[in-house]
């Protein structure tokens, strides 16, 4: 795993696999296009329960890690510093406060449109945790757009952000979730073939169409990813996966071929009108942009 960096915090709670009864949990902390913040609850209600560890390949904005808030969680990212922000979330929730702060209280003092091509361009020149928090809350529509080379376009968006406080109040909240999970930057696959007999595997990964300019997608491969599950699925471990049902790409519509036997049942998850789709359309009516994914389930 050569280009993989372990960031562990561990837990110590008893009783089920999951921290207690699990219940919807809205209160996200980044904004990130795919966002399965709002549906998690849904999402995870198909999951069994008891299982053994919970596994998300695709972390992203963590949104179903966090509903979910399992005992013992593996969860990986091919963002670098989007794997250190959550790894230090769970093990350092002070040092995202002051993160956060800094570039809040700066845009106070200059504003944020300068504030935020600062932060942009400190981001661009060297990769880091600290200034991919502040842009993700700030950019327009909450779309991260990184060229192949990494390089961050999105413009500020108009929105006011979160106070200082509030996002502090929000850190501790998902400082709590994310005990006993440990968070990798690594490859979906590698982090897919932990998975043993009895833990669950959620899949989230990037849609092909509509999300090139989004980081890593640009080499995705979904013949790995489904490798992969069956892999997973033939060790015994329980696999779910999200994948764009009617999301359009222009005049194209997505649709990915499956394995035939790779999943034994799916479900309709309505995850409402698409962010991207509202940043490429600048605004206009998006009455007929709602996106519906396609839960499958290994069993």
């Amino acid at each position: 795993m050569s280009q993989q960096a372990s960031f562990r915090f561990t837990s110590s709670f008893d009783g089920s696999s999951t921290r207690g009864a699990l219940r919807p949990f809205k209160a996200q902390l980044l904004k990130w296009v795919g966002n399965k913040q709002r549906f998690a609850y849904e999402i995870a209600l198909n999951f069994p329960r008891p299982f053994g560890r919970y596994i998300e390949p695709f972390l992203g904005s963590a949104g179903v890690l966090g509903t979910v808030a399992p005992k013992r969680g593996l969860a990986g990212d091919a963002l670098k510093p989007l794997a250190q922000l959550w790894a230090t979330v769970g093990s350092e929730p002070r040092r995202v406060k002051r993160w956060y702060k800094s570039r809040f209280d700066l845009m106070e003092k200059i504003g944020k449109k300068e504030t935020y091509e600062r932060v942009r361009k400190s981001y661009n020149d060297s990769p880091n945790p600290a200034d991919l928090l502040f842009l993700s809350r700030a950019c327009y529509g909450g779309v991260m757009r990184f060229r192949k080379d990494g390089y961050i376009s999105t413009p500020c968006g108009a929105h006011a952000l979160m106070s200082a406080e509030t996002f502090s109040r929000r850190v501790e909240v998902w400082h709590e979730r994310l005990a006993g999970s440990e968070i990798r930057h690594a490859d979906f696959e590698e982090t897919i073939e932990e998975a043993k007999r009895g833990d669950v595997v959620y899949c989230d990964p990037p849609y092909m169409h509509t999300q090139r300019i989004l980081y890593g997608s640009q080499a995705f491969s979904f013949d790995r990813l489904f490798n992969a599950i069956e892999r997973a699925k033939r060790k015994g471990a329980f696999v779910a996966l999200s994948i764009d049902g009617t999301k359009k790409s222009g005049a194209v519509l997505c649709d990915v071929t499956i394995p035939k036997s790779l999943f034994a049942r799916e479900v309709r998850v309505n995850c409402g009108r698409s962010m991207l789709r509202r940043f490429q359309m600048s605004g206009r009516s998006l009455e007929t942009e709602h996106v519906t994914d396609r839960l499958l389930l290994t069993s």
